[in-house]
């Protein structure tokens, strides 16, 4: 699998990008949530997830891992294919995502071209209790820190610790102590309080 490029932007627009790794071209299908994050740049890192079909084999790139979470949820939704959920993190940010399926807004998901009221319903009861455990919002942190803290969440998820525990340790870390520079340090910090 396929868990991120990182190289020269050589094509963009906002339905999919050319991302080039040492010679080799990308083609690599966007949100304009995306578009807009990495729109400008000549190079850059996008997250990927990678799907392979009947009719061929598709890579979609995320410039955040929040989008990543919240499109790899949608697509577990019955009736929810990679194009939709595209679609659904092209009219939202992953923030305002999570804000409809938290407040059962099936209206706003409706407005999204593509989605009906029977879809729109579905995904507010599949995701309403998934979205909270999975999916990590913390984009107000500054870039390094954010990037830190998603390294350690991501170790310590692995480590066998819940999500919303291990990001609850990681948030009051960051705000007590802003001096943080690396991984390591704040997962050692973080298993004191876990």
């Amino acid at each position: 699998m396929i868990h991120y490029l990182n190289g020269r932007l050589t094509e963009i627009n906002p339905a999919y990008t050319v991302v080039e790794c040492n010679g080799v071209g990308y083609l690599v299908n966007i949100s304009l949530h995306t578009f807009g994050k990495i729109q400008g740049l000549k190079e850059t890192k996008l997250l990927t997830h990678f799907i392979v079909r009947d009719d061929g084999q598709f890579l979609y790139g995320f410039a955040e891992e929040s989008e990543r979470q919240m499109f790899k949820l949608l697509l577990g939704v019955s009736g929810v294919g990679a194009n939709t959920a595209r679609m659904i993190l092209s009219a939202m940010s992953p923030g305002e995502v999570y804000e409809t399926i938290t407040s059962n807004d099936s209206n706003r998901l409706k407005s999204v071209k593509g989605i009906g009221l029977k879809t729109a319903q579905r995904i507010i009861v599949d995701l309403r209790d998934k979205v909270g455990k999975e999916v990590d919002l913390s984009e107000n942190i500054s870039d390094p820190h954010n990037t830190i803290k998603q390294e350690a969440l991501s170790a310590l998820v692995q480590l066998g610790f819940t999500r919303m525990a291990a990001d609850k340790v990681l948030n009051r870390i960051t705000k007590e102590s802003g001096s943080i520079s690396t991984v390591e340090e704040m997962i050692r910090l973080a298993l004191k309080y876990l």
